[in-house]
């Protein structure tokens, strides 16, 4: 059994994204207000990985950029796929971007359009890796396996190696690294995750989708949490949004940002804040703001713009 072996992984996220028809690099299309790619980048740190690896290609300064600032508590090293040569050639150039501090390791493959995707989840998957001592686990949904396998490093290289040395010219996946590794005679595993959370995104509508799904989701561990949220369907928080305990939301409501709405507050309905703070007991009612504070117990609506750095005093009215 390998459990000893620490663990690193490679994050995917080289592709152009033809089918986004943007020239936005498709790993950094928003969902809730997070980038695809961070929202893997938050999955992986969950399994505490030793180093993790992003493979970058079309944009890559952009993305680049965009991740450190964004996940700047992360260790975290680039590598560029100049040219699109397939999954299996991308998480060859991962590999090359973790050192050889460690004579063997397990490594977390995953395909950064896969925005759904649980820490958990990939915990899940890491450890049953582990237990059985496979050379490769694959994360397998209802319809298909998912790009996301966990491979022991010692064994995954050499296999690289020989679909690189092979001239047919075609892409090899990572499906492909995973055959060449049964065919050798070492043994490949599976992990069953539902299908919801390995939902690709590689146009609009797929992302249209995955926006969906995450809003569901955020919605409801908030109402888990004590907030009540009226219709849950018309709410559209962001997952950096934070909410209090006991906290209402009529419908028609947006928060973006780094919005933060105290405990008791009442929003909407149509109410649209963006990186806002909203004291607890006030009643925010059909209001616009970007970057405004709102004091405790105040009163503010109807039908308002609230500029930027706007300050509305605790118990004060402001609006009709």
């Amino acid at each position: 059994m390998a459990g000893s072996l620490p663990l690193s992984a490679v994050v995917l996220a080289a592709g152009r994204g033809v089918r986004m028809r943007s020239g936005r690099p498709k790993p950094l299309h928003d969902v809730c207000g997070r980038a695809m790619l961070l929202h893997v980048i938050d999955a992986v740190a969950a399994v505490n990985p030793r180093r993790i690896a992003v493979v970058v290609g079309f944009g890559a300064e952009e993305v680049a950029k965009h991740v450190t600032e964004e996940a700047f508590d992360l260790r975290i090293d680039f590598v560029e796929q100049p040219v699109q040569r397939g999954t299996a050639d991308a998480a060859a150039l991962g590999l090359s971007a973790l050192d050889g501090d460690v004579d063997d390791e397990d490594v977390l493959v995953i395909s950064a359009d896969l925005p759904l995707i649980e820490g958990q989840t990939l915990r899940n998957v890491a450890a049953q890796h582990r237990l059985a001592g496979s050379a490769a686990t694959v994360a397998a949904g209802a319809e298909e396996p998912a790009e996301i396998v966990c491979f022991r490093r010692s064994l995954l290289s050499p296999a690289l190696r020989r679909l690189a040395a092979d001239d047919s010219g075609r892409e090899h996946s990572l499906a492909d690294a995973v055959s060449v590794l049964t065919s050798a005679g070492h043994d490949a595993g599976s992990y069953a995750v539902d299908s919801s959370e390995v939902w690709g995104v590689d146009d609009r509508e797929q992302l249209a989708f995955a926006e969906a799904e995450m809003r569901q989701r955020i919605n409801r561990n908030w109402m888990v949490a004590g907030v009540r949220i009226m219709a849950p369907h018309s709410a559209y928080i962001d997952v950096s949004v934070k909410l209090a305990p006991d906290v209402v939301i009529h419908p028609g409501v947006v928060l973006r940002g780094q919005t933060v709405i105290g405990e008791g507050a009442v929003v909407g309905p149509h109410t649209h804040l963006i990186d806002c703070v909203v004291g607890s007991r006030a009643v925010v009612e059909a209001v616009s703001a970007t970057d405004a504070e709102i004091g405790a117990g105040a009163n503010v609506g109807a039908y308002i713009t609230l500029e930027p750095g706007a300050q509305i005093p605790s118990e004060s009215t402001e609006g009709d």
